[in-house]
């Protein structure tokens, strides 16, 4: 028997004698076994980053040898170290020189901002217009947005590749930006936020002098705030975790993107476990920072739209 075993039978013991004490207090013991049940949940949920957090400060060696750390007893410099980010940020030799690994956190930064600030202003105006405006073909528009979900992006990759390369777009950001730049999932959660605007507001807008693109941005945007905040943390983490767009498109070692880089690190030559598990655990710093910023926004915007549409 294990701890694991011994643990719930302890928690079992406790449930049954709540149980045995409040025989008509139900809630009680209903309340203790919901509790522990969200506690096993979390415990689920976070193991392993535990795990990850554990790994990272392991050396190599022992890296496999124990689930989380080594007993108190083992600690050591042999044992527990910080030589899997030294190794990280020491760089490494290229073609055009020395590169660290805070470049491809640049990189990573500047695409996944860049793309979600694009991304957020297309879709939105397309979102105000499908939801706005009475115009001829409106309803073919959307059936053709629609069908074309239902293809995987993977289907294009080639046609999308020889484009770019007629462009002479190859080994550019903008080979990335550009195809993405406007998504048709994006327009239709915008689409659906901007239905439940008042059409009075936008009557009164218009009544007062203010432009077409003054009531989009004035208007109509501070009141889908919540959609907003969810679709940008979406598009982010979207951009932040692309790894076949840059592996195909980008060939500068500079260049490249977190999740092409931490791949490099384990392959058929080399097999950096510990420099692995560090690089990833640097890289869910910005999605979880986001996360935590907007988690407010993206809960209540999961849910706009979702009745009135």
């Amino acid at each position: 028997m294990n701890t694991i075993h011994i643990t719930l039978l302890f928690l079992a013991g406790i449930f049954g004698v709540l149980r045995w004490v409040y025989p008509r207090k139900a809630e009680i013991s209903g309340a203790f076994a919901r509790y522990v049940l969200l506690g096993v949940a979390a415990f689920l949920i976070l193991s392993p980053f535990a795990w990850l957090v554990c790994a990272v400060f392991k050396d190599k060696d022992v890296l496999m040898q124990y689930s989380f750390l080594p007993p108190i007893a083992e600690w050591s410099r042999a044992t527990l170290n910080l030589d899997n980010f030294r190794a990280l940020f020491s760089g490494e030799d290229t073609v055009q020189g020395r590169v660290y690994f805070w470049e491809y956190v640049i990189n990573s930064l500047f695409l996944a901002a860049t793309s979600t600030s694009v991304n957020l202003f297309f879709t939105s105006m397309g979102g105000y217009a499908l939801s706005k405006y009475e115009f001829r073909g409106r309803q073919s528009i959307m059936a053709f947005m629609v069908g074309s979900m239902m293809f995987p992006g993977m289907l294009f990759l080639a046609p999308v590749y020889k484009m770019i390369f007629q462009f002479g777009w190859m080994d550019t950001y903008l080979a990335l930006l550009v195809p993405g730049a406007c998504s048709v999932f994006g327009i239709f959660l915008f689409r659906q936020a901007m239905v439940s605007v008042p059409q009075s507001l936008i009557e009164a807008a218009r009544i007062d002098g203010a432009s077409e693109f003054g009531i989009y941005l004035r208007v109509a945007m501070p009141l889908v705030r919540p959609m907003t905040g969810a679709f940008c943390l979406i598009t982010f983490l979207g951009s932040w975790n692309n790894f076949v767009g840059p592996q195909v498109f980008i060939q500068t070692q500079s260049s490249l993107t977190l999740p092409v880089v931490l791949n490099q690190y384990i392959g058929v030559y080399t097999q950096q476990y510990g420099v692995f598990l560090a690089g990833t655990l640097l890289a869910v710093i910005p999605p979880a920072v986001l996360f935590f910023a907007l988690q407010r926004e993206f809960v209540a915007g999961l849910t706009s739209g979702a009745v009135k549409g």
